[in-house]
């Protein structure tokens, strides 16, 4: 099927966010289904009509099956292609096809995670995957990944192209403006530059600041074909495109540091879109770090590549900046239950659909959203949507 003949035959018809920031005593599964019924609600649907289910899990291999099995659900389409926190947008292309295909009729999009609250963190759940999934060029170095790998990247890039740690601390301040703007961000305490630089060192060149929140939280959307979606309760929100690429998995495996597969995946699903960048009016992108953001904006062509830095200064991305970027917070400020994927994709729909309160858009009619995944960029997934 060529990408021409997906785009706008399949929308999104219901988005729920539930536990974002801390959900002590709740299960991982316990949180994606309370996001679940959220967006159900938010459909106008209820589980019987869901006979597709997309979910990925860092944790666990065989994740779908236990959502399958703890939602009661019977699914004639599952899929959990799991390439890091990009899954939840990656997802998209599969079920759109099985969707028009006549596999399904409609899709669950949903992830969950209690990382922040339960007795096994983050740091022990990294340390369990590095013995299961070792990186021969990168483990005798001990690095503390996530944050050293995209510390190298963002050195790199300082290095190549002049950015700053000026500049990489704006891309925080701007998170901290839009979470300042959504009650349900995590992090809302007011935040300045000097305090950006001054904080506590990660893993130079990066502060506390610039590295995502480690949060509880779930994420769910839904998924139907549009000529069902004109019926449904609310505004469909019109998939466009959808592109995913994957160009490696370490950060010595890399063949340009300053290069994502987001210069991939970016231009195919403008294209796809039939649009430009000119043409966006609000853009979702995977923040796991400040370099992320500068790093998507060139590689998908807001910019130009080496004026990321440049680009993002001076409050170009924040509240009242010429273009709005993660208007929730994004990972930095709003939530990162360690994949974000689906709160970017969910922010997108809100924002489109007039529904983002203090922090809307006016007028927005096209969103952008961009994916991260891996502990070095490794995976990037690009869509577009529109209002119909």
């Amino acid at each position: 099927m060529l990408h021409e003949n997906i785009r706008g035959k399949v929308s999104i018809v219901g988005v729920g966010t539930a536990g974002c920031g801390e959900a002590p005593g709740h299960t991982e599964l316990e949180l994606l289904a309370q996001a679940t019924r959220l967006a159900l609600e938010d459909a106008g649907l209820t589980l019987a009509d869901i006979d597709g289910v997309s979910t990925a899990n860092l944790n666990n291999a065989m994740w779908p099956l236990h959502v399958v099995e703890y939602l009661g659900l019977r699914p004639t389409y599952v899929e959990g292609t799991n390439i890091g926190g990009s899954s939840f947008i990656a997802h998209q292309k599969p079920a759109i096809l099985s969707l028009l295909s006549g596999q399904c009729n409609a899709v669950l999009v949903c992830y969950g995670s209690n990382q922040r609250t339960s007795k096994f963190g983050r740091r022990e759940r990294a340390q369990a995957r590095s013995l299961l999934d070792p990186n021969v060029f990168d483990d005798p170095y001990h690095p503390f990944d996530p944050p050293s790998s995209y510390a190298l990247i963002a050195a790199r890039h300082m290095h190549q192209y002049g950015t700053t740690r000026q500049h990489l601390a704006e891309v925080a301040l701007a998170a901290r403006r839009w979470a300042q703007l959504n009650p349900e961000a995590f992090q809302r305490d007011p935040l300045d530059l000097e305090t950006i630089l001054n904080a506590r060192m990660i893993s130079d060149p990066f502060t506390q600041y610039d590295c995502c929140q480690v949060t509880d939280g779930a994420g769910a959307y839904i998924l139907t074909r549009s000529d069902r979606a004109r019926d449904l309760k609310q505004t469909p929100v019109h998939i466009l495109s959808n592109e995913t690429a994957v160009w490696h998995k370490g950060v010595a495996s890399m063949q340009d540091l300053t290069i994502t597969p987001a210069a991939e995946s970016g231009p195919k699903a403008l294209k796809a879109a039939g649009l430009s960048t000119q043409d966006i009016d609000v853009v979702q992108i995977y923040d796991a770090f400040s370099i992320n953001t500068i790093l998507a904006l060139e590689d998908i062509g807001f910019c130009k590549k080496g004026e990321g830095g440049p680009f993002v200064a001076d409050g170009a991305i924040a509240p009242g900046g010429k273009l709005p970027v993660n208007t929730n917070g994004g990972g930095l400020s709003c939530v990162h239950p360690n994949m974000y994927g689906a709160f970017a994709t969910i922010e997108a729909v809100r924002q489109l659909r007039g529904q983002a309160g203090e922090r809307q858009i006016q007028g927005a009619r096209t969103a952008l959203i961009n994916g991260n995944g891996g502990v070095s960029a490794s995976s990037q997934s690009t869509s577009v949507l529109a209002l119909p």
